[in-house]
C-alpha cells in the first residue's frame, strides 16, 4: 500500500503540491486529473525522487515504511516504475545490458543469461516490438510508440508492484495507444500491481479502467470519485466541474 500524508513540495522556492494526501491500495488503480499547471506530474517526479523538487513537510509510505528519504535507485529497488510522457534516451547503454544490471541490482543474485534472454525475447513477442531492440541503446533513435513499448519491455521484465503513468497517451496514435494500454493492463490483470496515473483524456480510462478518480487543483486533491467523475470532466470540463464543486461545499457550509 501506497499512502502519502499531508504532502506538501517546493520547487525554486514556489509551492507545486499543497498538503495532498492519496492512499492507493494493492491492487488499486488511482487517477489524477487536471489542467495543465496544478502539479499532476510533479507527484510522480517527487514519488521517484527528482532532485528539481523539495518535500517541505509530509511523509510517503509504502507498506507503512516511510519512504521519503530514499534516492532514486532506491526507490526504484523498492518496486517503482514510472514511464514518463516522451522516455528519455540513454545513447551506449542497450536494453539488455540494463535490464540485466537493474535486476542483478533489485535481486543482489547472479543473472542466468539463459532464462534472461528467454524471457526477454518471450516478451518481446508479446508486446510485439522487435527482438533486435534488445541490442539498441534505450530509446535511442526511437520514435514515441516505439519509446512506449521499449518501456513495456522494461516494465515486464523488471516486474514491479508500484507504477506511476504520466500522461502515456502522450504522442501516441490511436493504435499505439491501444496497444500500450492494453498491455500494462494485461501486466494489471497477472500482477495486481498499485497504479498512479495521470491524464488529461477520460478515452484511454476506456481500457485502462480507474477504481478512483480525482480532481487536482492548487497542488492538493478536491474532489474523488469512480470513473462517472472522468466522464463529468468530459461533458462539463475542469471549470465545470470546479464551479460546481465549489458551489457543492458552499451549500455545506451554509
Amino acid at each position: 500500500m501506497l499512502e502519502i500524508q499531508n504532502l506538501s513540495v517546493y520547487a525554486n522556492d514556489k509551492q507545486i503540491i499543497d498538503n495532498l494526501n492519496l492512499t492507493i491500495k494493492e491492487g488499486e488503480i488511482h487517477v489524477l486529473m487536471g489542467p495543465n499547471g496544478v502539479g499532476k506530474s510533479t507527484i510522480c517526479k517527487v514519488l521517484m525522487k527528482s532532485p528539481d523538487y523539495q518535500i517541505q513537510n509530509g511523509q510517503i509510505l509504502l507498506d507503512g515504511i516511510d519512504i521519503s528519504n530514499l534516492d532514486t535507485t532506491q526507490i526504484s529497488q523498492a518496486g517503482f516504475f514510472y514511464i514518463s510522457q516522451n522516455p528519455i534516451a540513454i545513447e551506449g547503454v542497450t536494453n539488455a545490458e540494463m535490464l540485466r544490471m537493474a535486476l542483478n541490482a533489485k535481486t543482489d543474485e547472479k543473472i542466468n543469461i539463459f532464462a534472461f534472454n528467454k524471457k526477454c525475447n518471450a516478451i518481446c513477442e508479446k508486446i510485439n516490438l522487435p527482438k533486435t531492440f534488445l541490442h539498441r541503446s534505450i530509446n535511442d533513435g526511437m520514435s514515441g510508440g516505439e519509446r512506449k513499448k521499449n518501456e513495456l519491455l522494461h516494465l515486464w521484465m523488471l516486474e514491479p508492484n508500484v507504477i506511476l503513468l504520466d500522461e502515456i497517451d502522450s504522442g501516441l496514435d490511436v493504435d499505439a495507444l491501444k496497444t500500450v494500454a492494453t498491455s500494462i493492463m494485461e501486466y494489471y490483470r497477472e500482477k495486481k500491481p498499485s497504479i498512479l496515473m495521470i491524464t488529461h483524456h477520460p478515452q484511454i480510462l476506456n481500457i485502462i479502467t480507474p477504481n478512483y478518480v480525482h480532481i487536482l487543483k492548487n497542488g492538493h486533491i478536491i474532489h474523488s470519485g469512480d470513473i462517472s467523475l472522468a466522464h463529468q470532466i468530459e461533458k462539463a470540463g475542469f471549470n465545470g466541474l470546479y464551479e460546481s464543486k465549489e458551489l457543492s461545499e458552499k451549500d455545506q457550509n451554509e
